[in-house]
């Protein structure tokens, strides 16, 4: 994978993009953060944190062939899959280190991904992570070479966790994602038992404010 954008790179990037204003923070508060954390570093992504910028407004941000990305109509609930046993900064701009796709994990399920990333020390990436990575580089995401973002999980009314799991692919315009959206960045989810040959699992080696 390429390296990612500089800091503040990214940071005028997302100010482009608007996302300092869906998040209420401003212009000069990202760029200083961005600043103050290293401003020409390009081995750490800069996330807003999910609850100041939720999966669904981020997700028609992306681009893929000048095409927006979209959340399947099927997970309406997409905001509420939210960390799971994973420690997020208490801060709406945080940093996210060794990013990585996990190709080498292309059809496992999340249920043995999930363990074999906690014994190399590292943390699934979270639904709004993995779209502000895919924001900041494109490239991340290829044909037959996407992945899941298991650290968002759902849990239901029962205390259960839902059994679905938060991915990001391209879409082939089938179904009902319809015609006009094939190539589109698209938001979707997988059963956490189920394997997929073009699914890796993103993760990172840690978060810091």
């Amino acid at each position: 994978m390429p390296p990612l954008p500089s800091l503040s790179a990214q940071a005028d990037h997302l100010v482009d993009l608007g996302v300092a204003e869906l998040a209420g923070i401003s212009a000069d508060e990202l760029r200083a953060f961005a600043e103050r954390s290293g401003a020409e570093r390009t081995d750490v992504l800069l996330a807003v944190h999910p609850e100041r910028a939720p999966a669904s407004a981020l997700a028609p941000l992306l681009r893929r062939e000048d095409k927006p990305g979209f959340v399947v109509v099927d997970m309406p609930d997409v905001d509420d899959f939210a960390p799971y046993d994973i420690e997020v900064p208490d801060a709406p701009l945080y940093l996210v280190a060794g990013v990585d796709r996990g190709d080498q994990m292309s059809n496992w399920s999340p249920e043995e991904a999930l363990p074999a990333l906690t014994k190399e020390e590292r943390t699934p990436l979270l639904l709004t992570e993995g779209i502000h990575w895919v924001l900041q580089e494109p490239a991340a995401l290829e044909r037959n070479r996407c992945f899941m973002t298991i650290g968002s999980r759902l849990r239901k009314a029962n205390g259960a966790l839902d059994a679905r799991t938060p991915a990001i692919w391209i879409s082939n315009g089938t179904g009902r994602d319809g015609r006009e959206r094939r190539d589109a960045p698209k938001v979707g989810w997988c059963w956490w038992g189920n394997r997929h040959t073009w699914l890796g699992f993103g993760s990172t080696t840690g978060r810091s404010a």
